[in-house]
């Protein structure tokens, strides 16, 4: 149930993206970095609709993650992007090359080996808060130092960069959501005084709109890829650390899970790279027809 329910939220969170997406590259706001982005785009109905996708899609993640371990749930949404590169053909225009098809496929493929080997188990329902404090600042240093970068840089770079500190905080999001489905299991209501429900708000507002930024800059493929891997690789981490979740692998599992990690990371490395400045944006109405 916990992979099915993964599997649609990562399929709900691509449309969502790429009917942002559209609305992000028509906003000078977005391209320039500009304070209030997300209150311009607010006025869009199709960057609505995305926001509902969005939220239709945590739902469903959250649901996973109550039934799932973080270090099963979380790698299945890399699929994001596999979903959402035709997406992005279909309605926004994207151009997307055979390179980014077959690095997508390398992405997914090597994530779905590395949760095939790993073979998780074990794990706490939350973690104290003294970790928490510990995880989140740590998260929070990377994702400044990403985002001042990011601003400072254009095109398929500046996607990728932004794309990182959204999916870091996203990953975030995942772990906090986890410990806030515990909460929420054991004292109902009570998750409204829970501060985890609160720290979902803060950094999920802040990576809503990394990511609008990355994605104004019409570099598709880099933007998702990244998110889509950082926030599934950044909660596995917690799964082990904060909730202890196990992996647990002979040394011939350890040699290839490991290097199903590396073909992960290459695929993100070959989709970022592979897009320039002006690749990927929406194509001319003229040329549309």
């Amino acid at each position: 149930m916990a992979v099915a329910l993964a599997f649609a939220s990562a399929a709900v969170f691509a449309l969502g993206t790429v009917l942002q997406q559209r609305e992000a590259m028509e906003d000078p706001g977005a391209k320039s970095g500009s304070a209030g982005v997300l209150l311009r785009l607010a006025r869009r109905p199709v960057w609505l609709a995305g926001v509902t996708a969005y939220g239709v899609a945590f739902g469903l993640q959250a649901a996973a993650l109550g039934v799932g371990r973080l270090v099963v749930v979380q790698p299945i949404l890399a699929t994001t992007i596999v979903f959402a590169l035709p997406l992005g053909v279909r309605l926004s225009h994207q151009r997307v090359t055979r390179r980014d098809v077959i690095a997508a496929c390398v992405v997914t493929a090597g994530l779905g080996l590395f949760l095939l080997l790993s073979d998780p188990g074990g794990g706490r329902d939350d973690a104290p808060i003294a970790e928490w404090l510990v995880a989140g600042g740590a998260v929070v240093a990377v994702v400044v130092a990403l985002t001042l970068g990011g601003l400072s840089r254009e095109g398929a770079l500046r996607a990728a960069l932004l794309g990182t500190a959204a999916g870091l905080l996203f990953g975030l999001v995942s772990a906090l959501t986890k410990g806030a489905i515990e909460v929420l299991e054991d004292d109902g209501l009570g998750v409204l005084a829970n501060w985890h429900l609160y720290a979902i708000l803060v950094a999920g507002a802040a990576g809503m709109t990394l990511t609008q930024l990355s994605l104004g800059t019409g570099a598709l493929a880099p933007a998702v890829a990244t998110s889509s891997i950082f926030n599934p690789a950044l909660s596995v981490l917690l799964g082990l650390t904060l909730f202890e979740e196990a992996i647990h692998k002979d040394a011939l599992e350890s040699t290839a899970a490991a290097l199903a990690l590396v073909a992960m990371f290459a695929g993100v490395a070959a989709l970022a790279a592979g897009r320039r400045e002006g690749e990927g944006s929406r194509q001319p109405a003229e040329a549309r027809g």
